[in-house]
C-alpha cells in the first residue's frame, strides 16, 4: 500500500489584480503636498501643491476631476489631519497608513516618488486604513488629548514648587504625601502671603494629616530667601493657570458628552453603586463622569479592577464604543499590540513577543494592570501568578491583555462585569493544575491519589 502524502493540496493563486481603478497617492510634508493619480487620468499625473488651505481645496478639485473616488496617504506627524479632514468632507474615501505597512512590502522604489509608490500600493489593495473612531468620537478624542497634555504640563510646574521648597530647605514634601493637597495649598499660599512663622503655617494642618502639628511645624522652619519666594511664587500662579485651563477643558468635554445620544434609559436601568475600595482620582474632573460614559456605552465599565472613570474614558475616545469595528476580540487585543506576535518559520515559533506601540488605549490598558497588582480580585491573583512566573513586564502585558478581553466582551454584549475574587481564581487554578497531573501520571501508567492529611 502506498503511504499518504502528506504534502498539502496546490492551490491555484490567481494573479494580482487591480482593486482601486480611481485610486490616488499622497506624500504629505510640512510645507508641499505631492499627489499621485492614475496616468491616464491627467496629461502630468504627479503635481506638487503647498499645503495652504486654498492648494489643499485646489487639490481636491483635481482629484474630482481625474475621477479618483479613494485617496491613500501616511500617518506622519500632525501634517496629514487637515488634509484628512477637507478629502473626507469632499465625500473622498481617504486612507490613513500605517507608514509600517508601506515599508513592509519590499520593491526598487528609488527611481518614483513616495506619492506614486503609495497610488500604487493602493491600487492592488496593499495598504490597509489605519482605524479612527467616528467624528463625534474624534472630537471628543482631541478634548480629552488637550486635557492629558494640560496635566503633564501642570505636572513640571509642581516639581518647580517642590524645588524652591528644598532651596529655603522646608521639608513639607517629608510630611505631606501631595503638596497640592489642602493642607499643602493652604501652607504654601500662606507662605506667599507673607507668613514665614512656622506654628503659624503649621496650624493650617487638615485633620486628617497623618503627621502632627508639631512635626509640621519643624519641617517648616528654613531660611526664607526673597528669590527662593519669587521662584515659589511663580510656580504656584503657572499651577493655579493650568488648573484654570483644565476645568475649561472639563466644560467642553461635558458638552460634547451631553451631545451624545444615550444608548440607556438611567430611570430604567440605574447606574448600578460604585466599588467602595476606588478612590477618586485626583486629576477627576467636577462633573458625574461615571453616569456618562454608562448612558454612552450601556454598561458601568469602571466595575472592572483596575479600570477608573479617567482610564474608562481614555480607552474610550481611542477606541469608541462599537466593538463591532473588530470581529472577534482576538482582533481588538491584536489591534492594541496586547496580544502576542508570533514569528514562524519552518512550522515553528522561532519567538513570541508584543509588536512596539505607542496606542494610547494599550497604554491605558496597562496602567490598569499595575494598579490591580495588590488587589484581592482574580484580576490581582492572575497579575501576582504571572509575575511570579514570568517576572514584572509580562505580567503587566498579560493582565492588560485579559481587561482588555473584558472590555471588549462587556461593550459589544452589554453585560456586566462581576468579580469572582481572589479564592475562586485559585480554586480554579488549583483545578487545572491536579487535572494536567492526573492526565500526566496517566500517561506513565501511574494513578494520582490525593492526600488526606493535606487540606
Amino acid at each position: 500500500m502506498k503511504k499518504p502524502s502528506s504534502a498539502k493540496p496546490l492551490v491555484k493563486l490567481e494573479s494580482l489584480k487591480r482593486l482601486n481603478l480611481n485610486a490616488a497617492g499622497l506624500d504629505i510634508g510640512a510645507a508641499e503636498i505631492w499627489a499621485c493619480v492614475p496616468e491616464d487620468r491627467a496629461a502630468v499625473p504627479v503635481q506638487m501643491f503647498p499645503t495652504f488651505t486654498p492648494d489643499l481645496q485646489r487639490l481636491a478639485a483635481w482629484f474630482q476631476e481625474c475621477g479618483v473616488t479613494t485617496v491613500a496617504m501616511e500617518s506622519t506627524g500632525v501634517y496629514w489631519i487637515p488634509v484628512y479632514e477637507l478629502l473626507a468632507a469632499q465625500g473622498f474615501e481617504v486612507y490613513l497608513v500605517n507608514a509600517r505597512h508601506l515599508k513592509n512590502v519590499p520593491t526598487k522604489k528609488s527611481d518614483v516618488l513616495d506619492c506614486q509608490w503609495i497610488q500604487q500600493l493602493h491600487t492592488y489593495g496593499l495598504l490597509h486604513a489605519s482605524f479612527r473612531p467616528e467624528a463625534e468620537m474624534c472630537a471628543l478624542r482631541a478634548y480629552i488629548r488637550q486635557r492629558d497634555m494640560l496635566i503633564q504640563h501642570r505636572s513640571a510646574h509642581i516639581q518647580h514648587m517642590q524645588k524652591a521648597l528644598i532651596q529655603m530647605n522646608l521639608q513639607l514634601t517629608n510630611v505631606l504625601s501631595d503638596i497640592t493637597g489642602e493642607t499643602g495649598m493652604r501652607i504654601i499660599r500662606a507662605i506667599i502671603a507673607g507668613e514665614h512663622d512656622p506654628v503659624t503655617l503649621a496650624q493650617y494642618r487638615d485633620p486628617r494629616c497623618h503627621h502632627t502639628q508639631d512635626t509640621i511645624a519643624k519641617a517648616l522652619t528654613g531660611n526664607y530667601r526673597p528669590e527662593h519666594l519669587f521662584a515659589l511664587q511663580q510656580a504656584v500662579e503657572l499651577y493655579d493657570f493650568y488648573n484654570a485651563q483644565i476645568q475649561a477643558c472639563d466644560v467642553e468635554i461635558e458638552h460634547k458628552y451631553a451631545a451624545f445620544k444615550p444608548v440607556i434609559d438611567i430611570d430604567q436601568h440605574p447606574l448600578p453603586p460604585a466599588q467602595k475600595h476606588k478612590r477618586a482620582s485626583r486629576n477627576a474632573p467636577q462633573y458625574d463622569l461615571r453616569t456618562y460614559l454608562y448612558q454612552l456605552t450601556g454598561v458601568d465599565l469602571t466595575q472592572i479592577d483596575g479600570l477608573d472613570t479617567l482610564t474608562v474614558q481614555q480607552i474610550l475616545s481611542e477606541t469608541g464604543v462599537d466593538m463591532q469595528r473588530w470581529p472577534t476580540v482576538k482582533h481588538f487585543c491584536s489591534w492594541l499590540t496586547l496580544a502576542p506576535h508570533n514569528a514562524i518559520s519552518g512550522g515553528k515559533i522561532l519567538h513570541s513577543r508584543t509588536q512596539k506601540s505607542k496606542n494610547r488605549a494599550a497604554q491605558a490598558f496597562r496602567m490598569a494592570a499595575c494598579s490591580v497588582s495588590r488587589s484581592d480580585s482574580a484580576l490581582g491573583a492572575f497579575y501576582r501568578r504571572m509575575r511570579a512566573k514570568h517576572g514584572g513586564p509580562k505580567a503587566i502585558t498579560a493582565t492588560a491583555h485579559k481587561i482588555a478581553r473584558i472590555f471588549y466582551h462587556m461593550l459589544k454584549s452589554k453585560q456586566a462585569y462581576h468579580d469572582p475574587g481572589q479564592d475562586y481564581y485559585e480554586h480554579k487554578y488549583r483545578e487545572r493544575v491536579v487535572k494536567n497531573l492526573q492526565r500526566k501520571a496517566k500517561s506513565f501508567g501511574f494513578t494520582l491519589v490525593p492526600n488526606p492529611d493535606v487540606s
